[in-house]
């Protein structure tokens, strides 16, 4: 039972510090309630680290005050915010710490005046608020809680049980809110992740220690892994192997699986062995991925087969950073630059052929945050700056650095993707004025018709497609049109729901888990399908993807 009247700023961050540790346990789960069964749900992930760096701010000195505790909280989620459900989450303690600004110690009519605060500031933040999401999720918590701490403004012990209970209906309901997701039949993911959050809070008022196994949250979704190669320090182990086995054979017991666990244990680190005896998944960084391999068919069959060298990756990325040329501090700036969030190699270089200053690594599984994209634009030593986020999910983080570098003169194009980046950055000029040249720039990215081709990571129905774990999947304009199991055979596919009479272009851009073989063959047969099309090839060494196909 909740015995404090009141929260300073100490106590305060105590129950930030469990909502992040709430959140980070559980995140797997959350990254798994992706509404389409494609490979970048990430909610979780940019839920967390934006926690994360909240975390950090809240901690660096000890505030007494709760108002000064709530700021920091505020400054930290908004320089860490990633990906939408990043963004809202630091618009609901932005809301959060206004409405607590001068106080030294929060009564709960006070916390649940500034829940309502920061409901209505992420509502202010969204161009279009969508119900069914995390905002509804918010929404009516607050709402709630303002009705029950109205009713009795000493008690926090009412007030968080009000919080979890009407966060446990409104979640449910998200489920038929949003046809997507009642399709899916999952519930909102930003909205779990927000109740983890509050679930923190309550723990650490009541004295409670966060559980160290994970929730069982089955009525959501599926478990999934999220791998952030990015965050390890030395790279030990080169080669990220991940697998499922299927199909175990008769005599296999939860004893062989446990055994299993411990053999990957001995040649590596970052094991993940999750599942039944129906289904395994599997995953571990090794130097000897064969013998993990080796190991898993002594269990049954293998799928879904990927092997990266991290090693290797990490190269590539620090040769780009090591191929920026670096601009003399006393050069007076120019008129116009450009950055770009790209997501593979190959349209790293496109858009430096293209003289995109500044490139910013992230993409589907990845976005970066707020404050990586505030300082690609302030590195940009130029008065009128243009961002491409090139991600749906990154755009609006995109929007509030862009008002946090308030020195100069920012457009964001609205590019959800590479292909309309691309067609945004061919399109600028440099003789008219940063307002013309936006919009040129949105108006050519907009013509851009996108197709992608990428694997389904767990069973769904769509519309009326069955889609099975590991299919291939066709998207267009982000809606799943074509499923099937052969990669060139969906590619072509989605070709005839993509192409009109009135098309010129076409631009094929083939990712890193495909060979340039493969990718001349697929080319050649569409050159001779639409005969009438220029059709160009392009490397693109995106991950996840296997090709994105643009239409103008």
């Amino acid at each position: 039972m909740i015995q404090t009247k009141t929260i300073d700023g100490l106590l305060l961050r105590d129950m930030v510090s469990a909502g992040a540790a709430m959140l980070e346990r559980n995140r797997e789960a959350v990254d798994a309630l992706n509404v389409f069964p494609v490979p970048d749900g990430d909610t979780g992930t940019n839920m967390s680290l934006t926690m994360m760096s909240a975390m950090k701010e809240i901690s660096n000195k000890e505030y007494l005050s709760a108002g000064q505790a709530a700021d920091a909280l505020a400054k930290g989620a908004l320089r860490g915010a990633r990906g939408n459900s990043g963004v809202i989450t630091s618009q609901l303690y932005r809301g959060f710490a206004r409405a607590l600004e001068g106080l030294d110690r929060i009564t709960p009519l006070q916390f649940a005046q500034a829940l309502k605060s920061g409901s209505e500031t992420a509502y202010r933040a969204m161009m279009k608020p969508k119900e069914g999401t995390i905002l509804t999720v918010a929404r009516v918590i607050a709402e709630d809680a303002l009705k029950q701490a109205e009713k009795q403004p000493d008690d926090y012990d009412a007030l968080f049980h009000t919080i979890l209970t009407t966060g446990d209906v409104i979640l449910k309901k998200t489920q038929q809110m949003l046809p997507a997701l009642t399709q899916a039949g999952v519930v909102d993911a930003g909205g779990r992740g927000l109740l983890l959050i509050y679930m923190g809070y309550a723990a650490a008022l009541r004295g409670e220690e966060i559980p160290q196994e994970r929730m069982d949250f089955s009525a959501d979704g599926e478990v999934s892994f999220e791998d952030d190669h990015d965050a390890l320090g030395e790279i030990e182990f080169a080669y990220c192997t991940e697998f499922l086995i299927q199909n175990l054979f008769p005599d296999i017991l939860e004893e062989d699986v446990d055994s299993f666990r411990r053999r990957l244990n001995r040649i590596g680190d970052c094991v993940l062995v999750v599942g039944d005896l129906s289904l395994v998944k599997v995953h571990v960084h090794t130097n000897e991925p064969g013998k993990a391999l080796e190991y898993g068919q002594s269990l049954g069959e293998l799928v879904n087969l990927k092997i990266e060298n991290m090693v290797q990756q990490r190269r590539d990325k620090q040769g780009l950073a090591a191929s920026a040329k670096p601009v003399p501090a006393n050069e007076p700036p120019k008129e116009f630059g450009m950055v770009a969030v790209s997501m593979g190699d190959g349209f790293n270089k496109i858009f430096a052929d293209l003289a995109v200053d500044q490139i910013v690594e992230g993409g589907q599984t990845m976005n970066p945050s707020i404050e990586d994209l505030t300082g690609a634009i302030r590195k940009v030593r130029a008065k009128c700056v243009f961002v491409m986020p090139n991600n749906s999910n990154v755009i609006l983080a995109a929007q509030q650095a862009a008002e946090l570098c308030d020195d100069k003169e920012v457009y964001v194009i609205p590019t959800k993707n590479v292909a309309m980046g691309i067609a945004a950055a061919v399109a600028y000029q440099p003789d008219i004025t940063g307002e013309e040249n936006a919009r040129r720039m949105d108006e050519a990215a907009q013509r851009v018709r996108t197709g992608m081709v990428t694997f389904a990571v767990r069973d769904t129905e769509f519309e009326d497609l069955h889609i099975k774990q590991g299919d291939i999947i066709g998207l267009y304009n982000g809606r799943i049109q074509v499923a099937g199991h052969d990669i060139h055979d969906v590619t072509t596919a989605l070709m005839k729901e993509i192409m009109t009479e009135d098309d010129e272009l076409i631009t094929v851009y083939f990712g890193k888990d495909v060979s340039q073989e493969d990718a001349q063959v697929l080319t050649k047969e569409i050159s001779e399908q639409y005969d009438e099309c220029d059709v160009e090839m392009h490397r693109g060494g995106q991950p996840l993807y296997y090709y994105l196909v643009s239409v103008e």
